[in-house]
């Protein structure tokens, strides 16, 4: 409705390490419809319907924008995108799925979503960091390398992932040092009954929201804002032609 927020940010304590702050943004799916952008170097072999950078038609209505999973094949999973299979997807990956209506979902493929006329991408990272709301048996004595390669070698670095809560919301959440385990205890804090990790590493995790100083504005650069501080490449990467990753962006959608 008019007037209703759809994206509501806060700050969560990260488990372990005394005063350092995860971010959490929390997407209302009535407000707003998803849609899986590549980056000029991955997925690769376009041309996609929807590529780097945000076009100005698309700026009209984006509301936030946020990093994709790892590059392939280190994602041990598919890319589908509006009819374009590059990467098959793998059954049991857990898997960002955006149907054609523009409502999300997180899901292990094969069990929680399966292909049909309704899907309209799916992006696929790794397995399942939460599942039934709880962090999956294993993650905190995992090996380092099954969950990413880290800058540095250790466990702690800046991860993000996204869950779905019972209601259908989206829940993305990113933090400056956090293993997986700990990436998942807040994503089940959140309110996750499903999240998967998304990408990791200091220079790809990132959440932007746009706020134009009219109504009728464009999202840009500079009316973004940055969920955490810490997050690297500031707020334009997603308006650039050669900024090389997959995202997601989140749109209004029209009044009733």
């Amino acid at each position: 409705m008019k007037g209703d927020a759809a994206i509501y940010e806060t700050y969560l304590q990260e488990p372990e390490a005394p005063g350092v702050m995860a971010g959490v943004a929390w997407m209302d799916p009535r407000l707003l419809s998803a849609t899986l952008y590549s980056g000029s170097e991955s997925p690769g072999y376009g041309p996609w319907p929807f590529t780097a950078p945000i076009e100005p038609s698309a700026a009209r209505t984006v509301v936030a924008a946020f990093n994709g999973g790892f590059k392939f094949p280190d994602s041990n999973g598919g890319y589908f995108d509006y009819g374009q299979t590059v990467f098959p997807l793998r059954k049991g990956a857990a898997s960002l799925v955006i149907y054609t209506d523009g409502t999300a979902t997180v899901a292990k493929w094969g069990r929680d979503a399966k292909m049909g006329p309704d899907i309209a991408a799916v992006r696929q990272n790794l397995t399942l960091v939460v599942d039934n709301g709880r962090p999956v048996a294993g993650l905190a004595t995992a090996p380092i390398l099954a969950w990413g390669a880290t800058v540095g070698g250790g466990a702690s670095v800046p991860r993000s992932g996204i869950g779905v809560t019972s209601d259908g919301a989206l829940v993305y959440v990113d933090g400056p040092s956090l293993d997986v385990y700990q990436l998942a205890q807040l994503l089940a804090r959140a309110g996750s009954i499903r999240a998967m990790q998304l990408d990791i590493n200091p220079a790809w995790p990132t959440y932007t929201t746009y706020k134009p100083a009219t109504s009728t504005g464009l999202a840009s650069p500079t009316n973004g804002s940055n969920l955490l501080s810490s997050m690297a490449g500031g707020t334009s990467r997603f308006f650039e032609a050669w900024w090389p990753r997959d995202f997601i962006t989140m749109s209004a959608r029209p009044l009733p």
